[in-house]
């Protein structure tokens, strides 16, 4: 049976999700190593209010999804593919060999700040649940405007989307939606107008630091965010990881993706539950299991035994 490994994006996060990661060397000296690279303890960047910082968030996550996929890794269990949702694509990098621990701290450590740079408190994020993609396509493009601009971003599922831009022209959508086909509409408590237009400038920084790299060859193939397809090569990574941030995150195609190449088991990383809850919501006969959910000890014997 194939199984891919899959890594949360910011949403995810809890507070002090940090201190319930196996105790394992592996994962202490990860953590340990996460600190000495930004140079401040990471453990101080989980609490309730060091988790308002898109920055922070973006760090531990990073953090508890490698060293949990590590200590995997250390038992001699590994997956066919893998895929991160947003900036659970770095963690995957690491993972496939693309990208170093170090490297991808500082990267997503530059991209938190940056994202924080261009927050604005009218600016955020909203979920449509209910609506078919190309039904919210028309009603967004029917209220967009220069001024108080919204797109349609992220595509969870077929009937799960996220909206990103100004408050103002999304609670103009959600008043559109509302009774009209969507079961759910409302606004998510983030700042951030992620994998829109607005995040060009994240984009470009992004793929500077990039293209300044020496990547590591893919060991695992990986799910882009962007268009979802199998990438085996850095530089098309490289490429996922930089654009994305200003694109849509199409999560279900990925899913489906997968699928189509024979996945049958699905592990999710730390923290939380999202990605496997949404791959066995478009799948009901697959395996799909959450570290944070079933426990490290249920997911690492399917993985050890999804072969037999």
């Amino acid at each position: 049976m194939k199984s891919a490994w899959l890594f949360p994006g910011q949403g995810s996060q809890y507070p002090y999700f940090l201190n319930e990661l196996p105790q394992h060397s592996i994962i202490s000296d990860t953590l340990e190593t996460a600190s000495e690279i930004i140079k401040e303890p990471i453990e101080m960047l989980q609490t309730e209010e060091a988790l308002i910082s898109t920055r922070n968030v973006q760090l531990t996550m990073l953090t508890a999804s490698v060293a949990t996929a590590r200590y995997f890794l250390s038992l001699g269990v590994s997956p066919q593919f893998v895929a991160g949702h947003s900036v659970g694509a770095f963690a995957a990098a690491v993972i496939a060999n693309v990208l170093s621990f170090e490297e991808a701290l500082l990267l997503v450590k530059k991209r938190g700040e940056l994202m924080e740079e261009l927050q604005d408190e009218n600016y955020g994020m909203a979920v449509i649940v209910g609506l078919s993609e190309n039904r919210l396509e028309e009603i967004v493009s029917g209220l967009y405007t220069d001024e108080y601009p919204v797109y349609v971003s992220n595509r969870n599922s077929l009937t799960q989307l996220t909206l990103s831009g100004h408050k103002r022209a999304m609670q103009k959508v959600i008043d559109e939606v509302d009774g009209k086909g969507a079961s759910s509409a409302k606004m998510l408590k983030v700042t951030t107008p992620s994998h829109s237009p607005l995040f060009l400038p994240v984009q470009t920084v992004l793929k500077e630091e990039l293209d300044s790299l020496e990547l590591g060859r893919p060991s695992i193939p990986f799910i882009a965010n962007r268009n979802a397809r199998v990438l085996r090569r850095s530089k098309d990574i490289a490429q996922d990881l930089a654009e994305s941030i200003a694109l849509p995150v199409r999560w279900h195609d990925a899913t489906t993706v997968l699928y189509e190449y024979g996945v049958r088991q699905f592990i999710e990383m730390p923290p939380g539950d999202v990605l496997k809850r949404l791959a066995s919501s478009a799948f009901p006969e697959i395996h799909s299991y959450a570290v944070s959910k079933n426990g490290i000890d249920d997911c690492l014997y399917v993985e050890k035994n999804k072969g037999v």
